[in-house]
């Protein structure tokens, strides 16, 4: 199978680098991006084909990942617009809907819409997918061989879930870093110093989310079972509670989720 990338930023950059560790020839594998320096980070890092503009040999392929910024897609797919026939599309871009992709192609519909998030840096992302009407399951099986060599992939049945995965997941990483980074400053303020309170929370995050993973428990019941009565977890617990820490969240979701539908709008309206 090969594999054009239209863009070779950091999440095209993952997934080549997952595909290449499960298999893939770096020769089936292409990347377009008009940035030379870029050029040349993919191909010495990967051994990959680089180039700064579609040509024939970059359309002779079996998948298309459009990688690029969302502000630059419609300019970017101008030059292959009704000059696709076969090839699956695959969009990683946020915020932009199947049909604004379709438009600008030229009516093509052979497209899966997937939101990856930046853990995929490590191996440990995850992808929400969704799918046009025209693809196949062939089709389905690719764009989950291909998220999944970066992570784990849960497939839709309404595009506009997309933007609650972009709420949750897509955005979810920052939301978990500012949570370590308040455990970091809290932990100072009570008496750490700052680098032994920083291994601490990193590690106590990736910790409790390793075990909620391994577990078949829910994370209620996974909370309930640290939280001794009358002891400290329930006192730090009460004062979350007290300040409405999970609508604050649902809230904070409820704000992403409502931008990703006007981003949608904005992106696509042309």
């Amino acid at each position: 199978m090969r594999i054009t990338f239209l863009g070779g930023g950091n999440m095209a950059a993952a997934l080549i680098g997952g595909l290449i560790e499960r298999g893939f020839a770096p020769d089936a594998l292409q990347a377009i991006d008009l940035n030379p320096e870029t050029r040349t980070k993919l191909a010495g890092r990967f051994g990959i084909r680089a180039i700064d503009s579609f040509d024939a040999q970059a359309l002779e392929c079996e998948v298309l990942v459009l990688a690029v910024k969302p502000q630059s897609m419609r300019d970017a797919l101008a030059p292959i617009a009704g000059r696709l026939d076969s090839q699956l599309v695959l969009s990683i871009a946020a915020g932009i809907r199947m049909e604004a992709l379709a438009r600008w192609l030229g009516g093509y519909r052979r497209i899966v819409r997937a939101m990856p998030n930046t853990p995929a840096l490590v191996g440990a992302g995850a992808a929400g997918l969704i799918a046009d009407t025209a693809v196949t399951d062939a089709d389905r099986d690719t764009a989950t061989r291909i998220l999944g060599a970066v992570g784990s992939v849960a497939w839709l049945s309404d595009e506009a879930q997309i933007d609650a995965v972009t709420a949750l997941s897509g955005s979810g990483p920052a939301y978990v870093f500012y949570f370590i980074e308040a455990l970091i400053d809290g932990g100072v303020a009570i008496g750490l110093p700052r680098e032994t309170a920083r291994a601490l929370a990193i590690d106590t995050v990736l910790g409790a989310a390793k075990l909620a993973a391994a577990s078949e428990d829910d994370a209620a019941t996974l909370r309930a079972r640290v939280t001794s009565k009358g002891g400290t977890t329930e006192a730090a617990l009460r004062s979350m509670a007290q300040a409405d820490f999970k609508t604050l969240i649902a809230r904070a979701l409820a704000a992403a989720d409502a931008r990703g539908r006007e981003l949608g709008d904005e992106l696509g309206r042309n």
